[in-house]
C-alpha cells in the first residue's frame, strides 16, 4: 500500500500527472526512514531533515510534523514486513512547464514503503570495496533533492569497477559519498567532515557522533584531505539503510595498516556493536498507533 495526495491505494494504481515538476525537472524532495519491529527510526529527525530540505528549494510543506508522524506509522502497519524502508517524496506540484515556480500548485506528496535490506553479516565482519571520484555535484547536496543524477553517476562509477560505493573528493578534501557519509580513523581518533552546502545531514551521521561522545571515543568535526583518506587506519561509511558499515579496500588498495590491512578494525566494530544496541533500544519501545 502507498499513499498518494490523500490517498491510501496499491502501488499498481497510483497515477500522477506528466507535468508533475518532479517528473519534469526533478523539482521536489525526499526522505527514506528505517523501521525497525514497526518503530521507525528517528523520526522526528529525518522529518525536520525534510523542512530543511523543503525550505531550501521553497516547497510550502503540505503537513505539520504530527500529521507527517501519523503518515509515516501508518504505512508501516499498512505493509507486511518487520522491517521497512519508508520512502516519503514531496514535490511542487502540477504546472505547465516553466522553469519559473507556478504560483497556485499544489504540492504532490508520495510514500510508499519496501522490505528494508541492511548489509549482511559478511560484510560488516570482512568490509567493503569503494573508490574515489571527484565529487562534480551542485552546490547545495545539504538539500536532499529528487534530482539524483549527479549520485546515479557517481554510484555507478563504484558499480563499474566492482565496488559498493564511491568516496567522493572535491579540491582535495573529503566531503561524503555518493549514498553515505563517511567516517575516517587515524591514530585512534574518529574524523569526519563537518555539515556544510556539500554534504548531506545524514541521521545516521548523527547517531554516530552521539555514540562516540557518550562513549568516550576520540571524536574530530573538521575538514579531512585526500591523503587523510588514503592512509586511514580505518575507514567508514554511513546511512540509514547501510548504518555502519566498514571500508576494507579503497581504490583496489587494503585500508590499513601491516596485520590490519584489508580488515575492519576495532574502532568499526565497536561503533557497530553501539550502534545495534541503540536500535535494540528503539525497537523495544512500544509501538505507538
Amino acid at each position: 500500500m502507498i499513499y498518494l495526495n490523500g490517498e491510501w491505494m496499491p502501488i499498481d494504481q497510483a497515477r500522477i500527472p506528466v507535468l508533475d515538476r518532479g517528473f519534469i525537472f526533478g523539482d521536489g524532495v525526499y526522505e527514506v526512514i528505517p523501521s525497525y519491529s514497526g518503530h521507525p527510526f528517528r523520526l522526528r529527525e529525518h522529518l525536520v531533515r525534510l523542512q530543511s530540505s523543503l525550505d531550501g528549494v521553497r516547497i510550502v510543506n503540505p503537513y505539520g510534523l504530527d500529521r507527517w508522524e501519523e503518515l509515516v506509522r501508518e504505512i508501516v502497519a499498512k505493509n507486511p514486513w518487520e522491517d521497512q524502508g519508508v520512502y516519503l517524496q514531496v514535490t511542487r506540484g502540477v504546472a505547465p512547464r516553466d522553469h519559473a515556480f507556478p504560483k497556485d500548485a499544489k504540492p504532490t506528496v508520495f510514500m510508499m514503503s519496501n522490505p528494508l535490506v541492511t548489509p549482511p553479516q559478511s560484510q560488516r565482519e570482512k568490509g567493503v570495496a569503494v573508490v574515489t571520484v571527484a565529487d562534480n555535484r551542485w552546490l547545495r547536496c545539504d538539500i536532499k533533492s529528487v534530482s539524483l543524477l549527479a549520485n546515479c553517476l557517481l554510484r555507478q562509477a563504484a558499480v563499474d569497477e566492482g565496488a559498493v560505493e564511491s568516496v567522493l573528493l572535491r579540491d582535495g578534501m573529503l566531503t561524503e559519498g555518493s549514498a553515505s557519509n563517511i567516517f575516517v580513523v587515524r591514530d585512534g581518533v574518529i574524523v569526519t567532515p563537518p555539515k556544510t552546502n556539500f554534504i548531506l545531514p545524514g541521521i545516521t551521521y548523527d547517531v554516530v557522533i552521539e555514540l562516540a561522545r557518550a562513549n568516550g571515543l576520540p571524536l574530530e568535526i573538521r575538514q579531512v584531505s585526500e591523503a587523510e583518506v588514503r592512509s586511514a587506519d580505518e575507514l567508514w561509511m554511513t546511512s540509514s539503510t547501510k548504518e555502519v558499515l566498514p571500508i576494507s579496500t579503497l581504490d583496489g588498495k587494503p585500508v590499513g595498516h601491516g596485520d590490519n590491512a584489508g580488515k575492519p578494525g576495532p574502532l568499526a566494530a565497536r561503533m557497530n556493536q553501539l550502534y545495534q544496541d541503540y536500535k535494540r533500544t528503539v525497537m523495544r519501545a512500544p509501538v505507538k498507533a
